[in-house]
């Protein structure tokens, strides 16, 4: 193989690679005009030059000797100075998710050995997902964080090109030697903001605005807050409407409204803007919040938030790249680790209520309750979880059915 000056097939090249001979990794390009990834990358004597990816099929150390068609070994070492790029969904003014996103990567660049940080947002599409990813590691950006679920497929595939490049994709459920998962048991605040909604509402119909009903992070979602509603108010229901759509503030507000309509005294949500909750604060109804401590949108309404703190675990990945210790794994985090949170509450949250909650987070991060244990029956009311079964990761990563209560 031709050991280039240049990442292009029209340079001049300096030497020839020997099958399976070592190489480190120093940089990456992609060729616009002959459509090609090229990997920069020096030899044990110390000189640099460029390898086309077409022709080879890295691998890591671990890799070496059980791979027949590799023809050169990219070795993985410590990453002295991080690049870290951000693919996020929605935009970072969107007061949500991504705006979380966005302070988590803030919190990530402070670090010493983070030279770079740089973000695409309110990228949707799987065909966006993969051209951001490229436009990325062309510039060099050794660290990629993909952050909704739309992303996972283009993740995967950008994983198996660029095998030097560590991703992190956010709430999938697929690894790859270089590509890890993260996300957080957002499901138990949930389920504490769910106590609260249901000891508040009057009406006996809670009102949430969700984007999907197929995608097992939001189903888990709608699920721990009507079981913590149930667990107070048997006799309220969690009344959904559908929105299609992580952020649209229009579809949202429009959902919010007939929510109200149809009797709803609490609204509560799974979007990435604040529109529900303004809504709540026009309708004179209660609010719960989401991603993000939103008190701010509503200050009459409010009652709390679920919310993240991205920061935690961008730093910590962050660190491990830099050590050299980053291993493909799921992350799972909760309360215990402070990725996910309860915003403060509310003055108009009973002290009784706010004891309860308090109990219940403690036992939560104790280990001692857990949110969905048995029994649990779906919505047609079927048994789904037998009494005293705790369902594990597993199911809940895949959670498909709703539960009693959620209409």
């Amino acid at each position: 193989m031709n050991f280039r000056k240049e990442a292009s097939l029209k340079s001049g090249f300096v030497g020839v690679v020997r099958k399976g001979e070592p190489l480190t990794k120093i940089g990456e390009s992609y060729n616009e005009t002959e459509k090609l990834n090229w990997y920069k990358v020096r030899r044990k004597n110390g000189q640099e030059g460029w390898v086309s990816a077409k022709y080879l099929k890295p691998v890591s150390v671990g890799d070496q000797k059980s791979s027949q068609k590799t023809e050169v070994s990219l070795l993985r070492k410590p990453v002295k100075e991080i690049r870290a790029a951000f693919v996020y969904v929605g935009p970072v003014g969107d007061h949500g998710w991504t705006f979380e996103h966005d302070r988590g990567r803030k919190e990530m660049a402070k670090l010493p050995f983070v030279k770079e940080t740089t973000y695409a947002d309110s990228v949707e599409k799987e065909e966006d997902t993969i051209a951001a990813i490229r436009r990325f590691t062309a510039k060099g950006y050794n660290l990629i964080f993909t952050t909704s679920y739309e992303h996972l497929k283009p993740t995967i595939e950008a994983a198996k090109e660029f095998k030097n490049v560590i991703f992190m994709h956010c709430s999938g459920d697929k690894t790859a030697e270089n590509l890890g998962t993260y996300f957080g048991r957002i499901h138990d605040p949930k389920y504490l903001s769910g106590i609260i909604a249901g000891s508040m509402t009057k009406s006996n119909i809670i009102g949430y605005v969700a984007p999907f009903d197929h995608i097992p992070e939001v189903v888990r979602g709608i699920n721990a807050f009507a079981l913590g509603v149930r667990s107070v108010n048997p006799k309220a229901e969690v009344r959904v409407k559908l929105t299609k759509s992580w952020y649209d503030e229009g579809v949202e507000r429009k959902s919010a409204e007939t929510l109200a309509d149809e009797g709803a005294d609490v609204l509560s949500m799974q979007q990435d803007s604040p529109e529900t909750l303004k809504v709540a604060e026009e309708r004179g109804k209660y609010a719960i919040g989401y991603n993000s401590d939103m008190k701010r949108f509503a200050p009459n309404a409010y009652l709390t938030s679920p919310i993240w703190n991205w920061g935690i675990v961008y730093k910590d990945i962050a660190e491990k790249v830099h050590k050299g210790t980053w291993k493909s794994e799921d992350i799972w985090w909760g309360m215990d680790k402070g990725l996910v949170g309860l915003a403060p509450l509310s003055d108009k949250v009973p002290a009784d209520v706010k004891a309860l909650v308090e109990k219940r987070k403690a036992e939560i991060i104790s280990g001692k309750f857990h949110v969905f244990t048995g029994p649990i029956r779906d919505k047609k009311s079927n048994l789904i979880v037998s009494e005293g079964k705790v369902m594990t990761d597993a199911e809940l990563l895949q959670m498909k059915f709703f539960v009693e209560g959620v209409q």
